[in-house]
């Protein structure tokens, strides 16, 4: 294969054995390779080989690191959210206490992740743990083992990070275009209008994450930052309410209450997806500079910080609002800027969650990119979407795929139906993920771990998890739980003849080369011609 300023200007050549003739004639026997547990230098967080020009580099520290967790979690969530907790609860402390609950839910997940993201030192999260939890060496080459990693690739890239992306992008569309409204707060906005708001902030965000890591970066620091100093505003101003006097509502306490655990349950899927965003570090490991050190330390920072943070927000919320307008509103951060300040808090409001949100949805991109890559790189996906530009060393196919899934799903703008239909089955994963790591302190005992978490917690962290996949399901059946069911099994169709059994679909190769041409990228492990 010849290259031309980096990038290939041919297709990929198949040779013998399996082999892929990629540069001046070299032989990567990636398949092989891959059986045994083994990552071309450039691309497995070790060092690069001299001419390896297309490794993903080490550019994430740990005020970064606290940025990607803190600016993912605080997205449209906390201002979506606390209207799911409380109509699902009935009553003002058991929200609170359910809040504080996902809180240390995910802390706790996030401490069970710092094990897997220093044990298992690659980028791909879940995808990456199942690997090595359940298909450790030679069991990679079985038809069983590699299932669970490649049904959580399969669910994640075409449902829970596009899914994500698209439920973060509707809100942010939903609240900057309250800037247009005139009249009452709670007035609908044009639905054709949010959509094609949410569709441009998805194509924006895309264009950065694949222009530039460092530009990505810098965004999500930025935004967090703005973010955190709006979540300030509005602590300061519940505080401002809170000594005037104005505890009628939070006084209400455990005033009705529900009686049902699955509506608890699900009170829990709408608070965990405020605090969803607690794993995505685990998905950039091979980037973090110092992962040994900075992945717990970015943990211990960010998870108490945002668990902090929404507390406050929803008293502060309850200073302000009865829980009455608070479940009648569809905007409850624009609500409570108006009746504190007026229209300057309606306007101040509105920028905040829309920069909030905003960055949510870029630190989502930036994610999801990376786990769509390291699937690819296994062959759980199409070879195309383990690609990187040439020069910009980002995972552009990957990137695009997940924007153009995205896409398709704004066009529903049914953000409660989502949020359930993501919750449910992300939970799916993050149980398996405890397993996993449950397993791994059984085969990979005297593997030397930097960070070791007590054995309790991915325990407790798995039981909660089978709770709330089970829970609903047996109190309050409905047909999305179903849906998302069928779709997990689905994958074992696609697993069988294009992963196992290794079929090529015709015309791929063709695709692959048009789309190398087109977006110029090259392999992970391409060695160029000198």
């Amino acid at each position: 294969m010849q290259y031309k300023h980096g990038f290939p200007v041919q297709g990929h050549e198949v040779g013998s054995g399996g082999g892929v003739v990629r540069g001046g004639g070299q032989v990567v026997q990636r398949a092989e390779g891959q059986a045994e547990g083994k990552l071309a230098a450039g691309v497995a967080g070790c060092k690069p080989t001299p001419n390896d020009p297309v490794n993903l580099e080490r550019r994430v520290g740990l005020l970064s690191g606290v940025a990607l967790i803190v600016g993912t979690m605080i997205g449209s969530g906390i201002f979506v959210s606390p209207k799911g907790v409380l109509e699902r609860t009935g009553s003002v402390a058991l929200s609170l206490i359910v809040w504080v609950a996902c809180g240390i839910l995910s802390l706790l997940g996030a401490l069970a992740y710092a094990e897997l993201g220093t044990l298992v030192k690659e980028t791909g999260g879940e995808h990456s743990y199942y690997m090595h939890g359940f298909a450790p060496g030679v069991k990679r080459k079985t038809w069983w083992a590699p299932i669970p990693a490649f049904l959580f690739a399969w669910v994640s890239i075409f449902l829970l990070k596009p899914s994500s992306l698209a439920i973060i992008s509707l809100t942010c569309a939903e609240y900057f275009l309250r800037i247009f409204q005139v009249g009452s707060t709670d007035c609908a906005v044009s639905a054709t209008a949010v959509r094609l708001f949410a569709a441009c902030v998805i194509i924006l965000i895309t264009f950065i994450n694949s222009y530039s890591v460092n530009l990505a970066t810098k965004v999500q620091n930025i935004f967090t930052t703005a973010k955190l100093v709006a979540i300030v505003i509005i602590v300061v101003g519940g505080i401002v309410m809170l000594a005037k006097g104005n505890v009628q509502y939070l006084n209400q306490g455990f005033k009705g209450t529900t009686d049902s655990l699955g509506n608890v349950a699900t009170a829990f899927y709408s608070g965990l997806w405020a605090y969803d965003g607690w794993n995505n570090l685990n998905y950039v490991t091979e980037e973090l500079k110092r992962p040994f050190r900075d992945l717990p330390r970015a943990i211990l920072i960010g998870l108490p910080l945002v668990t902090v943070c929404y507390l406050l927000v929803n008293v502060s919320y309850l200073a302000v609002m009865s829980p009455e307008e608070l479940l009648a509103s569809e905007t409850v951060a624009v609500l409570f800027g108006e009746k504190l300040l007026g229209f300057a808090g309606r306007m101040l409001m509105i920028l905040s969650v829309t920069m909030s949100t905003f960055g949510a949805a870029n630190g989502s991109a930036f994610t999801a990119g990376r786990l769509c890559f390291v699937a690819a790189r296994e062959g759980h996906m199409v070879d195309v979407l383990s690609y990187v530009h040439a020069r910009k060393r980002t995972p552009s196919p990957a990137l695009l795929f997940n924007a153009t899934i995205a896409l398709i799903m704004v066009i529903p703008s049914d953000i409660g139906s989502l949020i359930d239909f993501f919750s449910f089955t992300a939970w799916i994963f993050y149980g398996g993920a405890m397993v996993a790591l449950l397993v791994m302190r059984y085969t990979m005992r005297d593997v030397h771990r930097p960070y070791k978490v007590p054995i309790g917690i991915p325990i407790v962290v798995l039981i909660i998890s089978v709770y709330l996949v089970v829970g609903p399901i047996i109190d309050s059946p409905a047909i999305e739980y179903l849906y998302a069911t069928l779709f997990i099994v689905a994958g074992l169709f696609f697993y069988f003849p294009l992963v196992y059994m290794k079929k090529s679909v015709p015309g791929m190769g063709h695709v692959t080369t048009f789309f190398q041409l087109l977006l110029e990228v090259v392999p992970t492990d391409v060695m160029p011609d000198p």
